[in-house]
């Protein structure tokens, strides 16, 4: 936005037209929603947390992941996410550096955790992350 349009903004009031009673034109966000998106903007503030959306995103097979069932993996099936000890090796991190990572995700409600006798694997909230990207839109007004 250039100088004059700041200002032509700002002289129109924040929502482009003049409220000659002076009316707050953007109310506040929702308290609850606004500690939601907070949540949300950390967890997608850092680059290893990024990455690892990523790998969930793509699946074991995009990075030669072992399957569970290689490791012992109780269960019939396989299951959907990757584990906690997969983040470790693939981005040569400490089992409480990889589960702090994972922590925020969850948090902010963008992964699903399961968890298989001592394993913890986790996956993308789909649903959660178009949410997410649908309210930062309305917020930006995009």
């Amino acid at each position: 936005m250039t100088r004059s349009e700041v200002e032509e903004t700002r002289a129109a009031g924040c929502c482009g037209s003049a409220d000659p009673a002076g009316a707050a034109c953007c109310p506040p966000q929702d308290a609850t929603q606004a500690a939601w998106l907070t949540r949300v903007a950390k967890a997608l503030s850092d680059p290893i947390r990024l990455n690892m959306l990523d790998v969930m995103v793509q699946g074991r097979a995009c990075c030669g992941l072992p399957e569970p069932s290689e490791r012992g993996v109780p269960g019939k099936e396989d299951p959907a996410g990757i584990c906690v000890c997969d983040f470790q090796d693939h981005f040569g991190l400490g089992q409480s550096k990889a589960s702090y990572h994972l922590r925020v995700l969850r948090e902010a409600g963008l992964v699903h955790e399961e968890v298989r006798g001592k394993w913890t694997f986790y996956s993308v909230d789909a649903a959660a992350a178009r949410r997410a990207l649908d309210a930062f839109a309305e917020l930006m007004r995009l």
